[in-house]
């Protein structure tokens, strides 16, 4: 572990730094899926609002 001394003798402690990496862009078929999965939470959302409507009302 990483170690320094500040003023007065006092140790300070340091947690290791992870190490760093770039992300890659997502590809065709993965944005594809989130294309797909974007318009299923679209339709899910859509037909709570429907059923509320619906059920409020009766």
């Amino acid at each position: 572990m990483p170690y320094t001394t500040e003023e007065g003798g006092r140790l300070n402690n340091y947690a290791s730094e992870p190490k760093m990496y770039e992300a890659e862009p997502p590809t065709l078929s993965q944005k594809r899926n989130y294309t797909i999965m974007g318009a299923l939470a679209l339709m899910l959302v859509v037909g709570l609002l429907v059923v509320a409507v619906f059920v409020s009302q009766g």
